[in-house]
């Protein structure tokens, strides 16, 4: 491996550590307030929204707002599963049926 790969590395651990550590360090003896606790329960949400939008609004590179998008209408009927049943197994085997199906059926 090259020498700059695993200065690389490194300092990203190194950055890694001491924000945690960091944080533990500040938060340890006060606990997590309130507000960020509050705060901090929605970030998995937006995270996961930033990456499935850009894959179900542009799947050519350009916003397709269309029936022949199979990953909107996919993603659609599967955020609908997910919403009725909180299921993940289920919203998973929907949204890949989903997409399976207009595929094979060439919709």
């Amino acid at each position: 491996m090259r020498p700059d790969m695993v200065i690389l590395i490194l300092a990203m651990a190194a950055v890694t550590y001491f924000t945690r550590a960091g944080a533990f360090a500040i938060l340890h003896r006060t606990g997590i307030p309130v507000w960020l606790e509050r705060w901090l329960k929605h970030i998995p949400t937006a995270v996961l929204t930033a990456l499935i939008m850009p894959a179900l609004l542009l799947p050519r590179g350009v916003i397709d707002i269309s029936w022949q998008n199979h990953y909107l209408m996919a993603g659609l009927l599967a955020a609908y599963v997910a919403f009725k049943t909180n299921n993940a197994l289920l919203t998973m085997a929907w949204g890949m049926s989903a997409m399976f199906i207009m595929r094979w059926s060439g919709f």
